[in-house]
């Protein structure tokens, strides 16, 4: 309690400080400007992954690491977010300090319904939270053994949360990265089962009663991609066809497809305590720069419901905002799909999002017939819209974001090469880090005739979502001026149609 009430204190004092100097406000305001409308993002200071998150009593939980002192990263918290409509987010009050054991690091939350662990009050089940500790101690002192698993229960809906007396419930064994525990209840087995991040791989825990932990198994010593340390793992499952299909979400930093962190995912068979991949193939949820440490929601039934954060350790703690830092995607939803014989994760906006899109502006080959268009956005508003084009798939498309100052972002397909990209080498401010200026690539998986694009633009990020979620990309950036111009163009009149879309939280 003592530290919460420093810690608490310290936040206010900080809070003021940063009030009261002109200096910052001005920088708050630059900041504001560059503030997304649709994507979660703190009052102030520094965001990284998002954690703990689940759905109950008819509100979403975002928790999320959070450094209160400071804009760059620090000894992390739980921050905690809610929502009804997974489109718009309010900010709640810290929801996990740091205590004796050490900081707060990523992990997830779980509905207790059968009371396993003895929480609940008069039937009502607690919600669990179970998260990485980090003894920075520890980790000066040069030792082996500094983050273990603890955690910590809430009977009134997330508000306010209790550590388990008997902290840590699963003990490190000497592995310097061991951390990032997700846990879901296995039907099967009727048991607790947690994916943990333990390097270069991942490993399995079982446990009756959240409290317990037996190892299980490990996976992905000599598969997937090995660029850097495994991070933020989660598995989940679909049902096709009868059959039972498991996904194991591996977040890697750095090491992704184009540069840094990224997400990549396996898909195979789990039987309550071992996960085997069907192959050795590496697969992407997200291609961009800017989509890491993605989780489910816990406790959604059927709907597998993805975030992750937006942003890329290579800039995350440079990026030109000062009062605050990092902002969610939008959530999305994952389904499996099969081309030919081989599955595929897609991944598209949830569908309460396009709940929130009201079609503004139409363009086909009667209205744009050589394949360009040229809409011209209100200078002021800087508001979050949506679009969907479809085109033929054998020739060039793209869609230019842009300011009169000719900054700009493009979104396009190069048929040449079967690839999508994002190319924001002439973005605005890119010269906090050599290389943020640069052309993001994705491939195509199908070969259909025509292809589908759908893009999510809110202020300073676009989300491509490209033949019905199969190819994903997440970019950030930064221009000086906002962009006020959307433009399309396709060559041999490619375009099939293009639909303008404003968002409505």
């Amino acid at each position: 309690m003592k530290l919460k009430i420093l810690v608490t204190l310290l936040w206010i004092v900080n809070g003021f400080a940063f009030c009261n100097a002109n200096a910052q406000s001005k920088m708050a305001d630059h900041d504001e400007m560059y503030r997304p409308k649709i994507h979660f993002t703190p009052k102030q200071h520094w965001m990284n992954d998002p954690n703990g998150m689940l759905y109950q009593n008819g509100v979403y939980h975002l928790f999320f690491q959070y450094h209160p002192f400071s804009s760059v990263w620090g000894p992390m918290h739980w921050g905690h977010a809610t929502s009804t409509d997974l489109v718009t987010w309010e900010e709640q009050p810290i929801a996990i300090y740091p205590d004796s054991i050490g900081t707060i690091f990523s992990g997830s939350a779980v509905v207790d319904k059968y009371n396993s662990a003895g929480f609940g009050i008069n039937g009502k089940p607690a919600l669990v939270a179970i998260y990485t500790q980090h003894n920075m101690d520890g980790e000066k002192a040069g030792k082996n053994n500094f983050q273990n698993q603890s955690i910590a229960h809430s009977n009134d809906d997330g508000k306010t949360w209790t550590k388990f007396s008997g902290n840590p419930v699963l003990k490190n064994p000497g592995i310097t990265d061991f951390r990032d525990p997700k846990v879901m209840w296995h039907a099967g087995s009727k048991k607790w089962i947690m994916t943990l991040a333990t390097k270069d791989k991942i490993s399995f825990y079982t446990s009756a009663n959240l409290k317990q932990w037996q190892f299980s198994s490990t996976f992905g010593s000599d598969v997937g991609a090995h660029g850097g340390v495994w991070e933020c793992p989660d598995l989940i499952s679909f049902t096709e066809k009868g059959k039972t299909v498991w996904a194991l979400i591996v977040n890697l930093n750095p090491g992704g497809p184009n540069g840094g962190s990224a997400t990549q995912y396996f898909l195979g068979s789990f039987d309550g305590k071992k996960f085997v991949s069907r192959d050795t193939v590496t697969r992407w949820l997200d291609h961009g720069p800017d989509n890491y440490a993605g989780i489910t929601f816990s406790n959604t039934g059927d709907r597998k419901i993805f975030l992750g954060w937006m942003s890329n350790w290579q800039y995350a703690t440079i990026v030109p905002t000062t009062k605050w830092r990092s902002a969610m995607t939008i959530a999305r939803e994952l389904r499996l799909q099969y081309i030919g014989k081989n599955p595929f994760l897609t991944s598209m906006p949830v569908r309460e999002f396009y709940k929130k899109r009201i079609e503004e502006k139409r363009y086909t080959k009667a209205n744009a017939p050589f394949g360009k268009f040229n809409l011209k956005l209100p200078d002021s508003s800087n508001e979050p819209y949506s679009v969907d084009l479809v085109a033929i798939a054998k020739y060039n498309s793209k869609i230019v974001l842009q300011n009169d100052l000719g900054e700009q972002v493009i979104i396009g397909f190069d048929a040449t090469a079967n690839q999508y990209y994002i190319d924001r080498k002439k973005a605005g401010n890119v010269s906090f880090e050599k290389g943020f200026a640069a052309r993001h690539t994705a491939p195509r998986f199908i070969s259909n005739h025509q292809l589908k694009m759908t893009l999510v633009v809110d202020v300073t990020s676009v989300e491509l979502f490209a033949d019905d979620g199969l190819t994903v990309m997440t970019a950030i950036f930064f221009p000086t001026k906002p962009f006020n111009t959307i433009g399309g163009e396709g060559s041999r009149n490619s375009l099939l149609s293009f639909k303008y879309y404003k968002i409505v939280p």
